[in-house]
């Protein structure tokens, strides 16, 4: 702030130098002489002597800059810091309450463009709507995960035109996996009709009503809904169930053959309605993006069985590929890391006539999960050994252990190529689904890239008896995967989702692990 001050010429500083004049006028004639002999050497170094400049004078401080310049200065700032701008001096205040700044922080900041126009048309300025909404709720803005039990869900928060509105994301109906995703918004902020924000609950079917906003703490908020009432149909729970079994499935109950789908859906409903958008949400991450990564990273929807199209989030770990839940089901919850594929370990399919026979796959991924078992046993015998030889003694210990790491570690360089080692399959080769593996969607591609093995999570109802199980992970291209679940006899194909999703990438790649561990926290 004393800096703002000497180049504004206000404050302290200012009084300071009015007391010098004061005193420079009390010396006369010394005085008078020192500034004569200032104008003569200024005129000796400008090329003439006792001449003054005509043109007009060079500002000496911020304060002093034409008002037009001050107000593309101050357009430039965060507008988080416009507000201490405000406090330096009256005319930096009164320039702050140009239209043209806030304007330009709406654009530049939350994405807006000539909406702000039909905004101030109703008599709310970009400054206003800066102040009392973009800025209050910009810590609501990106991507989010509801509690709703093992379900989960995927929540997108964004300004959206002049308001602010939190879209729920749904997977196309099954089994249509490479359709479009699909919207539906829970709530929305705005400015319309008073000069302050207000939050709108949008579920249900009698159109928008009273709801509210809580902050609980950081990357967690929850919504409620304060008319309960709106989400309720004349018909009753049938009703309503039949509604939400439209929407959410495409279909009626009648047209769902299965039974053990049609309890799956009907506990799903259950279950999510008695929440009535009175939810708590914590904010999830993009996965950063890294030159070695096999294939961008990002969110993916997918095929699980009796369950429906499920949201994936696929994220790189060095030399390991995890797909993690975003959205869930009774057996494997929303938050499990779902697929965990071993880069390290390609496979080379066969020819087409032996891809067809399960037994010929099931002979190559269990060749390569029995040794990665006995690399695991051996890892274990030589922790166990290297813990004892330490127990021996200071010295003798230390160098025995110090020796088994040395093995290790050769060991591991060794059986560990990377995907592009030269045992890797050809750019494109033909895939074919062996005999008697179960597919939701038929329409799957014809080739692949590269196949790698893995292991998938598999668990009885309640998530008990959870098993990661080896399966066969399928890189078709770069928007499309498949993984193949050896011991269910099933494939699972996923498809990228395209959406733009703004304010969703994760600052750095240890923000983004240790939100991955608080996911698998809050379902285990």
């Amino acid at each position: 702030m004393a800096v703002c001050a000497r180049l504004c010429g206000v404050g302290q500083s200012r009084r300071c130098r009015r007391r010098q004049r004061h005193n420079q006028q009390d010396q006369g004639s010394d005085s008078d002489m020192d500034e004569e002999e200032g104008e003569r050497i200024v005129g000796k170094r400008g090329g003439s002597l006792n001449r003054t400049s005509t043109g007009p004078p060079h500002p000496q401080t911020l304060a002093e800059l034409p008002p037009e310049l001050l107000v593309e200065i101050f357009s430039l700032l965060p507008g988080t810091a416009l507000p201490n701008v405000a406090l330096i001096c009256k005319k930096f205040r009164q320039i702050l309450s140009t239209e043209t700044i806030w304007r330009r922080r709406c654009i530049e900041e939350f994405g807006m463009k000539e909406d702000l126009r039909k905004m101030e048309v109703g008599n709310v300025s970009s400054r206003e709507l800066y102040v009392k909404l973009l800025h209050p709720y910009r810590h609501i803005l990106g991507l989010w995960q509801p509690d709703i039990g093992p379900y989960g869900g995927l929540l997108n928060v964004v300004v959206d035109g002049l308001f602010i509105i939190g879209w729920m994301y749904l997977p196309p109906h099954d089994p249509r996996v490479e359709d479009p995703m699909r919207r539906r918004p829970l709530f929305r902020i705005h400015m319309w009709e008073t000069k302050k924000a207000s939050v709108e609950c949008m579920y249900g079917h009698k159109g928008p009503h009273k709801g509210d906003i809580q902050t609980v703490k950081k990357d967690e908020f929850s919504t409620k809904c304060n008319q309960t009432d709106h989400h309720r149909m004349p018909g009753g729970r049938q009703e309503e169930f039949r509604t939400w079994l439209e929407e959410e499935w495409g279909r009626t109950l009648e047209e769902i053959f299965h039974e053990h789908m049609q309890e799956l859906i009907l506990m799903k409903f259950i279950y999510t309605s008695q929440y009535d958008n009175c939810l708590t949400y914590r904010r999830i991450y993009l996965p950063p993006t890294l030159p070695s990564d096999l294939l961008q990273p990002g969110l993916f929807k997918g095929t699980y069985g009796s369950h429906g199209l499920e949201i994936v989030m696929l994220s790189f770990h060095g030399m390991s590929a995890r797909a993690t839940k975003l959205t869930g089901d009774p057996n494997v919850p929303a938050g499990q890391l779902t697929l965990d594929v071993d880069l390290s370990r390609p496979v080379v399919l066969p020819d087409l006539e032996h891809q067809r026979k399960i037994e010929e796959l099931s002979r190559l991924v269990l060749g390569v999960h029995e040794e990665v078992q006995r690399e695991v046993e051996q890892r274990a015998k030589d922790s166990s050994a290297t813990v004892n030889g330490a127990a021996e003694g200071a010295c003798g210990g230390a160098s025995r252990a110090e020796g088994m790491d040395i093995d290790h570690g050769a060991c591991s360089d060794s059986c560990e190529p990377g995907p592009s080692s030269s045992s890797s399959p050809p750019e494109a080769q033909p895939f074919v689904l062996p005999l008697g593996v179960m597919a939701r969607n038929e329409v799957y591609p014809r080739t692949c890239r590269k196949c790698f093995y893995g292991t998938g999570l598999i668990a009885g109802h309640g998530f008990t008896s959870p098993e990661r199980t080896p399966g066969l992970f399928v890189l078709f291209d770069e928007d499309r995967f498949g993984f193949i679940w050896l011991e269910l006899k099933s494939f699972s194909l996923y498809s990228r989702l395209t959406d733009h999703l703004a304010h969703a990438h994760a600052p750095n790649m240890e923000r983004f692990e240790a939100m991955l561990c608080n996911m698998q926290s809050w379902t285990s």
